[in-house]
């Protein structure tokens, strides 16, 4: 996998020899000079994801070099993180004005600027994401909602899926558990290799380790040829397991073998296919109660359960539904060669007051029948077919769960997430208005899938 690639810019050698040593060490690789100037000529010959910018240099300095570099077509545009050992908050701004990711001040620790460079990269992926799906005609991100809960969750895909390390996606039905799967490995340093879909609900117990590790002819009845499996295909990319949960007790067996090993034997075969894979999985069942039935294993559990991600019901991000609903529309009209069309103060009330069971995937199936159904351009609440007993404004967690642990959990998640919006994601300050310690907070939103922030 292609190594990010890092350009220093500072005229003290000594910066440039340790600060190359230390980034090399980490997996980047890394080229130093010595001035603005330099800097811009070394730019064109070769893409970079990050440039680290001392502000003070001989010849033209490094917020005027930070302008120019803003003028790089964005597709070209690396992140750039200014470094100083004179920094000052007018110089911290100015920079972030022109265009800087983040700002570190001299003497720099290794702590910091690996942290800052992790998230420099992972926002110029994003960035690229961004543009490529505008250049393939999507108007919004892939991703879309700007309630709490999902701007947690972007953080979160910023900060972790660039790494390698297994995923288990939580949420219900509809939530859009497969699109954060499609934005880790489209995240990823695996982006560019293969992404490989399995729904282990959908396939036949008696078919699905075929289905997974491929098979070798005469392997059962009606294999007529060697089939190569999901695994196999994967080899390189990440594969992902959706309905991990209704995976039989066998089949997880030799899933947790494949992941442990990097390897699995093909069905009727005595040769081991080895293979490097990144399973990403997804489920709408607790998994903990089921181990506890004896329906899930737990050792497959830990091994899948490295970097959790949470997918909210759209029950619990309401406010989300008109963006929602907006794009939905304009998807539809386009699809089907309508006028565009747009909805009254009244629909979109009606929206926002119903339970959504379906979630999301209920949202858009529902904009599409619209969009069908109804020839005008202005739609009101009359044209919104809404199951009437489902709606209800949220006043009380009860009407939204079912066991009082659930209930907790929910008052706890909402009241955390509400503090740090208060705190602009401030993790001490919400923890000074919550009464807790800094570490006890960082616990809880472990605990309740709240993305942690650096």
């Amino acid at each position: 996998m292609k190594k990010p690639k890092v350009l220093i810019v500072d005229d003290e050698p000594a910066i440039r020899r340790s600060l190359s040593g230390v980034l090399e060490d980490e997996g980047y690789d890394v080229v130093a000079v010595e001035s603005g100037e330099t800097c811009l000529a070394e730019l064109p010959r070769q893409p970079y994801d990050v440039v680290m910018l001392d502000i003070w240099l001989a010849g033209i300095d490094g917020l005027e070099t930070l302008a120019r570099i803003q003028e790089i077509p964005p597709q070209d545009r690396p992140s750039v993180v200014m470094i100083s050992g004179h920094g000052s908050i007018e110089s911290a701004v100015r920079a972030t004005k022109l265009g800087a990711f983040d700002f570190i001040e001299k003497p720099l620790t290794i702590g910091k600027v690996t942290v800052v460079l992790k998230n420099a990269v992972q926002q110029r992926r994003m960035e690229l994401e961004l543009l490529r799906l505008k250049a393939d005609g999507a108007e919004t991100p892939l991703i879309i909602g700007e309630s709490v809960p999902m701007k947690a969750l972007r953080q979160q895909l910023t900060l972790m899926s660039g790494t390698n390390g297994r995923v288990l996606i939580y949420g219900e039905s509809g939530t859009g558990k497969q699109l954060v799967a499609h934005a880790i490995h489209r995240l990823s340093p695996r982006a560019n290799e293969a992404f490989i879909e399995v729904n282990c609900a959908t396939i036949p117990e008696e078919m699905i380790e075929s289905e997974l590790f491929g098979h070798r002819q005469g392997a059962f009845p009606g294999a007529a040829e060697d089939k190569v499996g999901k695994f196999q295909k994967a080899d390189g990319g990440s594969l992902f397991l959706d309905e991990v949960g209704d995976m039989s007790l066998r089949t997880q067996a030799k899933v947790l073998r494949s992941i442990e090993e990097q390897r699995f034997e093909p069905v009727g075969a005595a040769e081991t296919v080895k293979v490097d894979v990144r399973v990403i999985a997804a489920t709408n069942k607790n998994l903990e109660v089921e181990i506890e039935r004896g329906n899930f294993r737990e050792d497959l559990f830990y091994r899948l359960n490295v970097i959790p991600f949470y997918v909210p019901p759209l029950r619990e991000r309401i406010e989300d539904v008109p963006l929602l609903a907006g794009h939905f529309l304009r998807e539809f009209t386009t699809a089907y060669g309508r006028k565009p069309k747009e909805l009254t103060e009244e629909a979109y009330r009606a929206l926002q007051e119903y339970t959504w069971p379906g979630n999301v995937r209920e949202l858009r199936n529902l904009m599409e029948r619209i969009v069908i159904m109804n020839p005008q351009v202005r739609l009101d609440a009359r044209h919104i077919p809404l199951n009437s007993a489902r709606r209800a404004v949220f006043d009380r967690p009860v009407d939204r769960f079912g066991s009082l642990q659930e209930v907790r959990e929910a008052a706890e998640r909402d009241y955390i997430l509400r503090k740090l919006e208060e705190t602009k994601g401030n993790v001490t300050r919400a923890a000074e208005l919550l009464g807790l310690e800094r570490s006890n907070l960082y616990r809880k939103m472990k605990a309740l899938g709240i993305a942690l922030k650096e």
